[in-house]
C-alpha cells in the first residue's frame, strides 16, 4: 500500500473518531465507511479493515443499532487479527445477548474474558458479566497472563482505529 493511500486511510479514521467523541455519529459513520472504501481489493484482506469495522461497529453498538453493529464486528472477526481479539468478541457475546441468542452469547463472552481478564467488560453495562457469571465460574477460569491483557487492550479497543498497521492478511500474525 501506498504512504499516500495509506495517510489517507489514517485521515479519515482519525476524523472518524474525533467526530465519534464529539457526539456526532452519523459523521463519524461516513469518515469510516470511506476508510473502507479506500482499500484497494477486498478490505478483509487488510488488518486496517479489522479496526475500522470495530470503529463502525462501536458507533453503531453506541446509537443502539445492534444489527448493523453485529454485522460490523462479524466482519471484523473475519479480517486480520480478528479472530481471538478479546475486544470483538466481547462486542459479538454483547450483540448475541441483545438478540437473545444466549448460547453464541455466552460462548463469546467466555472468549472476551479468557483474552481479556475481567477487566474487558468494566467500562459496559455491567449486566453482561453477570450474565456471564450465570454460565461460568470466574474464579475457576484464569484469563491469559496480566501484561497480555494490557497490550491487548491497548491495541484493541481502547485506542482509535486509525494507523493501526494496515497490511494485507498474509504480512499479519494472528493473535494466539
Amino acid at each position: 500500500m501506498s504512504d499516500t493511500l495509506h495517510r489517507q486511510i489514517t485521515d479519515l479514521c482519525r476524523n472518524g473518531d474525533a467526530l465519534a467523541s464529539a457526539g456526532k455519529p452519523e459523521e463519524a459513520r461516513q469518515n469510516y465507511i470511506a476508510a473502507l472504501k479506500v482499500l484497494p481489493g477486498e478490505p478483509s484482506q487488510w488488518e486496517a479493515a479489522t479496526w475500522i469495522y470495530v470503529a463502525l461497529g462501536d458507533v453503531h453498538f453506541h446509537a443502539q443499532n445492534f444489527e448493523k453493529a453485529f454485522k460490523c464486528f462479524y466482519n471484523a472477526v473475519q479480517c486480520p487479527r480478528g479472530l481471538g481479539n478479546p475486544y470483538i468478541h466481547l462486542r459479538l457475546g454483547q450483540l448475541y445477548f441483545e438478540q437473545n441468542d444466549l448460547d453464541k452469547a455466552a460462548d463469546e463472552l467466555t472468549r472476551a474474558y479468557m483474552g481479556g481478564g475481567i477487566d474487558i467488560f468494566m467500562e459496559d453495562d455491567p449486566k453482561y458479566l453477570a450474565f456471564l457469571e450465570t454460565k461460568i465460574s470466574l474464579q475457576q477460569i484464569k484469563p491469559q497472563e496480566t501484561s497480555k491483557n494490557r497490550r491487548v487492550r491497548r491495541q484493541l479497543g481502547l485506542r482509535s482505529a486509525a494507523g493501526r498497521g494496515v497490511r494485507r492478511a498474509s504480512q499479519s500474525q494472528t493473535l494466539p
